[in-house]
């Protein structure tokens, strides 16, 4: 009788380390020693991928309309206010164009003040951040600026 027992622990103890093996936890799966990007290092490509947006308390609900860019490749951003529109300090856009280069602009705090941004007749990022009384700085608009073309 102990004898059988202590085979079948034997063999519950090699079952449980050969499962262990085959769910191994991953650990590296690139090349080893292979080439990985620098960290530090973006290019174009990369700032032409939008990221979520951050929420707003009821409170600092504000709209900044990113309009559709014009034929000269301009993009307008407009502050269209809303309830939280008095305690916005600063309204900051950055503009990443597709061949590379970065652009910023401030937008006034008061309803209806615009800025117009210099895209480029292809595909842009427009990115908005805004600066609240309170100290808080939040990302409202993370969007991609595509550039129309006839037909």
């Amino acid at each position: 009788m102990k004898a059988r027992s202590f085979v079948i622990v034997v063999l519950l103890v090699c079952s449980a380390v050969a499962l262990a093996g085959c769910t191994g936890s991953g650990g590296s799966s690139g090349p080893a020693g292979g080439s990985s990007p620098q960290a530090g290092t973006t290019s174009a490509q990369d700032n032409l991928v939008p990221s979520p947006t951050d929420s707003l308390p009821s409170q600092n609900v504000i709209s900044v309309i990113v309009k559709e860019k014009d034929y000269a490749g301009k993009i307008p951003v407009e502050f269209d206010g809303g309830m939280g529109q008095i305690h916005v300090k600063k309204i900051d856009v950055t503009l990443y164009r597709a061949d590379g280069q970065t652009r910023t602009a401030t937008v006034g705090n008061k309803k209806g003040d615009s800025v117009e941004l210099e895209g480029t007749k292809q595909t842009d990022r427009v990115v908005v951040y805004v600066t609240f009384d309170n100290g808080d700085y939040k990302k409202t608009n993370d969007v991609l600026s595509p550039y129309r073309s006839r037909g």
